[in-house]
């Protein structure tokens, strides 16, 4: 099956890793084909959207039949290039940073944080992890002798803006921020943001409109 070269929608992107951690999840169970339905009632995604998505990357399926999970597998793993280790930087090692050093992507063993961090002399010098931090004085110099171009920010949104910065004068483009603040960059850096208090009000409200919708019913 040959698969198509075209912009893929950002929306699309986004789900990919989504795919690719249930599929290898199916693959580890032992299922060798699935349909869009059976699919979407696993990871909770519309199958007309699994269907759609799907198709920008060729005939991954046949009708009837559905998808072989390891071709899927194949596709997104070369889409994700999980076969390449991706070096990552931390800016922020506050609780939250604490945390995803300690977790450091243990699930995808290509995604590695090889460098940390932070402004408070009473963090700066301490190991996370085996990570050491370090002042935010050496980020530049460490992010370009390290080659690495992804970075997470889990700084205050006050401080998000002058990291920022940094990272992007240091030659990274791509960046996770966990600050709600929006960052004025380059359009050639990629930024995805998490704010984790309107993500829980936004679970808490399809929660509570689902209740509703049920007690009426």
């Amino acid at each position: 099956m040959e698969k198509k070269s075209r912009t893929i929608p950002k929306a699309t992107a986004k789900r990919i890793p989504l795919y690719y951690r249930y599929l290898k999840s199916l693959e580890k169970s032992g299922v060798n084909r699935i349909k869009s339905k059976d699919f979407s009632q696993m990871i909770q995604i519309p199958s007309a959207t699994i269907r759609r998505d799907f198709s920008n990357f060729g005939e991954l399926g046949r009708s009837g039949y559905g998808y072989d999970v390891s071709y899927l597998i194949e596709v997104f793993s070369s889409i994700l290039n999980t076969e390449i280790e991706k070096r990552i930087a931390l800016v922020g090692v506050g609780n939250l940073g604490k945390a995803l050093i300690n977790n450091n992507f243990r699930k995808n063993k290509n995604l590695n944080i090889v460098a940390a961090f932070d402004v408070d002399p009473e963090v700066i010098g301490t190991k996370v992890n085996e990570c050491k931090v370090q002042d935010i004085s050496e980020l530049e110099q460490t992010i370009k002798k390290e080659q690495i171009t992804t970075a997470i920010m889990t700084v205050p949104s006050e401080r998000a803006q002058p990291v920022a910065d940094i990272l992007v004068k240091a030659g990274v483009t791509a960046i996770l921020n966990f600050a709600p603040r929006r960052l004025k960059i380059p359009k050639s850096v990629q930024v995805q943001y998490i704010d984790l208090t309107t993500e829980l009000q936004t679970l808490i409200y399809f929660d509570e409109n689902h209740n509703m919708i049920e007690t009426l019913r």
